[in-house]
């Protein structure tokens, strides 16, 4: 297992936060980069559309700055989400303003699609795909994905059902590229367990919900502090894609999340941003079960450093 070079010796952990819809945006990215790990957000969070090369301006300009001032501690690469299913209008318009700054690292979402790939390949970027299955996985590698995020059960939003354990050990059995995985994973322990299984590094988004950085309502935030495992309801009610969501906030919405029926339907219109893709993640809240580890609001800076000093704690009593 060998992380690429964008990616080796540049992070403090071997971490990337997670793209989270509509929360993520350039100050809680540039907090992550700065603070040592994979900062990301989805292109569908610029709203309007040329609102995209903006939010790329201000952060390699903004991180350029910051390698220039401290050399000896330069900031961690950053990656852009992208939506590569037929219903995100917007994907070619974005993946070319992507290609314009040459985003270091592309994560792509919902399908695997080749040109998307050698778009990023041709500047000297690198594609990570995110998977919920071996088949998912295989295919992605066949398209031209450089490595793989393996989103198991418990993940925050949309996320797979199958445990970590079988996720990343089928996966490695044929695959030796990079490889992070996504699942509950919110302790530096945890980032620990997930190299100890054969991940490359961990995936943690709902950990960042509760940042001072996150474009997060208040009391989303609060409820990530409150929240456990128990709370976290899976269904794909709201986008037709199975997920993991806030009970709370079902219920909020005046639906019943014990007795929440499937839906037969495609994914939202991601590209459109209509009123029903608005309330599946503004008003229904995303969230994985491993919120239970989150106790405060703070900096974004701040829970890294607590996954730091955890990791280092946990590889301590490894090897102690």
């Amino acid at each position: 297992m060998a992380l690429p070079p964008l990616l080796k010796d540049r992070l403090r952990l071997p971490m990337i936060a997670a793209p989270l819809f509509i929360i993520s945006h350039p100050p809680l990215v540039l907090a992550q980069c700065k603070a040592g790990v994979v900062g990301a957000f989805p292109a569908l969070n610029a709203r309007p559309a040329e609102q995209l090369d903006d939010w790329l301006a201000e952060i390699t300009e903004s991180l350029a700055a910051h390698d220039a001032a401290q050399p000896q501690r330069p900031a961690a690469p950053f990656a852009v989400n992208q939506i590569v299913h037929r219903s995100n209008s917007r994907l070619d318009a974005d993946l070319a303003v992507c290609v314009k700054y040459e985003v270091p690292i592309v994560i792509t979402s919902l399908g695997a699609v080749p040109e998307v790939n050698d778009a990023v390949h041709a500047y000297g970027g690198i594609v990570l795909h995110d998977v919920i299955n071996d088949r998912f996985a295989r295919k992605a590698v066949e398209k031209g994905a450089d490595g793989l995020i393996a989103v198991a059960a418990g993940a925050g939003g949309h996320a797979g059902t199958w445990s970590p354990f079988a996720l990343v050990g089928e996966i490695r059995a044929w695959f030796g590229g990079p490889l992070f995985l996504s699942g509950a994973i919110a302790t530096g322990g945890a980032i620990l367990a997930a190299e100890a299984m054969g991940a490359d590094g961990a995936y943690v988004g709902s950990p960042f919900i509760a940042t001072e950085e996150a474009r997060a309502a208040p009391a989303y935030k609060e409820a990530i502090v409150s929240g456990s495992a128990a709370d976290i309801v899976y269904t794909n009610r709201f986008t037709g894609i199975p997920g993991n969501y806030l009970a709370g906030s079902v219920r909020a919405a005046g639906l019943d999340p014990d007795h929440l029926a499937a839906v037969d339907a495609k994914p939202m219109d991601f590209g459109a941003g209509g009123a029903d893709a608005a309330k599946a993640w503004k008003d229904i809240w995303g969230a994985g079960q491993g919120i239970g580890a989150v106790s405060e609001v703070g900096p974004a800076a701040a829970l890294i450093d607590r996954l730091a000093a955890e990791y280092e704690a946990a590889r301590q009593r490894l090897c102690g």
